[in-house]
């Protein structure tokens, strides 16, 4: 079962507070590493901080306004009426676990997500097939809230309106929950990082806890030779695939010579004329060092490099 939290008269900041308090849909496909976006570092400094900043991009805003209507377009497409609903979920076996789920199904013991996707990601919903991390994100409502199916519906800017149905997994919600329960106790409530996992998501947060270096400061390096001679073989591997890679498009460019397009029943090559201009900021700094002083943009970064000792 689960303990409804009424949402009415709550604002942004209340709601982002909320959000704090467990883990959400959003969350689960972070928390299990297949969220292409976000990772389980990315969780951890939510949840740990005190910071509410609401995330807001276009893709957010598209999203958030395109909700009515991909509801709306799943009621057409189906028959089913659908609600909002003004609650969060916090599942009562499992409090670390929350769901404020975007419709509830009328006359069924079921719920509905909405989502909007780039004409760009249309394969990824192909085939009948869903984004892991958003069948995680169903299958954690469903965990939370105790309903049998969920709907997730889309619509493929541009393109298309589909939708699917999932139905309750037993082994694959239990299995989610043990997931879900590790990261919850072993890392949030013991304030212990999860370890990185090569995704621009984890330098992000890296990034922001360790911002500036402390000048001349060092430590012993411990631990890591071996990481570090794994990493040097990697690199070498990249550098052998990065010049196979370039020997291929070579032979291409000389089998087209001066023609702009190639094809075959596999695939299609373009070798296009582009002209872009670009400033000469070396040049500005030394014949108008007033204007570079004027437009110069300043940055911050720390640069990490790897030397033999």
């Amino acid at each position: 079962m689960y303990e409804k939290i009424p949402l009415a008269g709550v604002d942004t900041e209340g709601w982002l507070r909320l959000r704090k308090s467990g883990i959400g849909g959003s969350d689960a496909g972070a928390v299990c590493g297949v969220n292409p976006y976000s990772s389980a570092m990315k969780v951890f400094q939510d949840k740990t901080n005190e910071s509410v900043e609401e995330q807001d991009n276009e893709a957010i805003r598209i999203g958030h306004d395109l909700e009515d209507y991909v509801a709306q377009r799943f009621t057409e497409a189906t028959g089913l009426k659908v609600r909002k609903s003004n609650f969060m979920y916090r599942s009562k076996e499992h409090p670390f676990m929350i769901a404020d789920v975007d419709r509830l199904v009328a006359g069924e013991d079921a719920g509905l997500e909405c989502k909007t996707a780039s004409a760009y990601n249309a394969d990824k919903w192909a085939d009948g097939n869903i984004p892991l991390h958003y069948v995680l994100q169903c299958y954690h409502y469903m965990a939370v809230t105790g309903k049998r199916t969920w709907y997730i519906a889309a619509v493929i800017l541009g393109r298309e309106f589909t939708y699917r149905k999932l139905e309750w997994d037993e082994e694959l919600i239990s299995g989610l929950i043990a997931m879900e329960e590790d990261f919850w106790n072993g890392h949030v409530v013991k304030r212990i990082m999860p370890p990185p996992d090569g995704s621009r998501a984890c330098d992000e947060v890296i990034e922001q806890y360790f911002h500036t270096a402390k000048k001349a400061s060092e430590i012993k390096l411990v631990g890591f030779d071996e990481k570090l001679k794994r990493r040097e073989e990697i690199l070498r591997y990249v550098a052998e695939l990065q010049e196979e890679q370039k020997q291929i498009e070579q032979e291409v460019k000389l089998f087209m010579k001066d023609n702009e397009l190639a094809s075959s029943e596999c695939y299609r090559v373009s070798w296009k004329n582009i002209d872009s201009t670009k400033l000469d900021t070396t040049r500005i700094k030394s014949e108008r060092p007033e204007i570079y002083i004027d437009y110069g943009k300043a940055s911050h970064y720390r640069r990490f490099e790897v030397k033999a000792a």
